[in-house]
């Protein structure tokens, strides 16, 4: 799998920019705040159709500009297709294939792309979003039915909290209207659930050899689900929903009284074991950076795997966090079959044979020169 051609239309500090790109290492070169890290995003953004770093979709958008559109030309399984997302003020509109497409979720999944960026690195030690957002970003790309119900779980709770904060105020009110939510929500909670369950299966069978070979033998990586409530990977998706339905309504007095939600996967976590110990309480930083680059590599193989090509790979700005073994072992694994973009500000300090071959792009001020 690979992106042939970028075209960017009134994108962050790009007017107007088309580019072809090399089919193994793309080099995007530039000193900070001219662009280069937009270049990388707007990959991302045509793959996933948001941002990585901001939710306001608003903000792709040049400042004089009404709206915004990437466009990509695509090779996926031995076909060529194009791919287009477009922002302005009235929403976003994506198109495959030149089609229009009704539904995110029946677009996200053409285009695969794993992100490893400096702000990947608090994977680990980061707060539990950053991890919940890791594990739905990637499921959604082999599995886009997900993303669909990670709209609707969204949504449901967020009319459910609205709902308990007006019974926190009125707590003799009905609540029947709270049930129906709560059922809503459980019947996505639960697809959730299990979904994320597979993925993590998945993920453990690349992540700990990976792990392993990085760490040169000496260190075991476990990962764990920790979910808000007491369910196991064993568990079906009935008994999931029956798990749920007892603890909320155990829990429906307290939920009145914060007016919150207290269970669901929106407070569930991954949990990260080095040889037993908990990375994010008593790793070191160099234990934190293999287990998150464990975990990007992993990301590469499990997309392999349930897609059948590699993904795209973006390294924005990484490679100068990482020591040399850890960046020498990354640059080896997708040494000629992963289509990789790095940006940097300076290729200096990069001494790797699989650059020497790479196609140099230099970024000022949004234009290549």
């Amino acid at each position: 799998m690979h992106i042939h051609e970028l075209s960017l239309t009134n994108y962050r500090n790009y007017q107007t920019l088309h580019l072809n790109f090399d089919d193994k290492i793309n080099v995007i070169i530039g000193e900070n705040a001219q662009g280069k890290t937009n270049l990388m995003e707007s990959i991302y953004v045509l793959a996933f159709s948001k941002s990585h770093r901001t939710p306001r979709d608003k903000e792709l958008i040049h400042w004089d500009q009404e709206y915004a559109k990437i466009k990509g030309s695509v090779m996926k399984r031995n076909q060529k297709f194009p791919l287009e997302i477009q922002f302005s003020n009235k929403g976003k509109k994506a198109k495959l294939n030149h089609i229009e497409q009704k539904r995110l979720s029946d677009y996200i999944g053409a285009l695969n792309v794993v992100m490893f960026a400096p702000e990947d690195l608090n994977l680990v030690k980061g707060s539990p979003q950053i991890r919940r957002r890791f594990i739905d970003m990637e499921i959604g790309q082999i599995q886009p039915i997900y993303i669909y119900h990670l709209g609707q779980y969204q949504k449901v709770l967020k009319q459910r909290n609205y709902l308990l904060k007006n019974l926190q105020r009125n707590y003799q009110a009905d609540r029947t209207m709270l049930r129906v939510l709560t059922e809503q929500l459980i019947e996505h909670a639960a697809v959730i659930i299990e979904k994320r369950f597979i993925f993590l299966e998945l993920l453990r069978k690349w992540a700990g050899p990976i792990h392993q070979g990085i760490s040169r033998g000496i260190e075991q990586l476990k990962i764990t689900y920790n979910a808000s409530i007491d369910v196991s990977e064993a568990d079906n998706r009935e008994k999931i929903v029956n798990i749920y339905h007892d603890k909320f309504s155990k829990l429906e007095d307290r939920e009145v009284e914060r007016g919150n939600t207290l269970i669901g996967p929106h407070r569930d976590d991954l949990l990260f074991y080095v040889n037993e110990k908990d990375v994010q309480t008593y790793g070191s930083q160099g234990q934190q950076r293999t287990t998150a680059l464990s975990l990007k590599l992993a990301e590469i193989e499990l997309i392999k795997h349930e897609v059948g090509e590699y993904p795209i790979l973006l390294l924005d700005d990484v490679l100068s966090e990482l020591d040399d073994y850890r960046q020498s072992h990354l640059l080896h694994t997708i040494q000629g079959k992963i289509q990789t973009f790095v940006s940097t500000t300076s290729v200096d300090g990069i001494q790797h044979e699989t650059l020497d071959k790479a196609e140099l792009f230099r970024v000022e001020s949004g234009t290549i020169v």
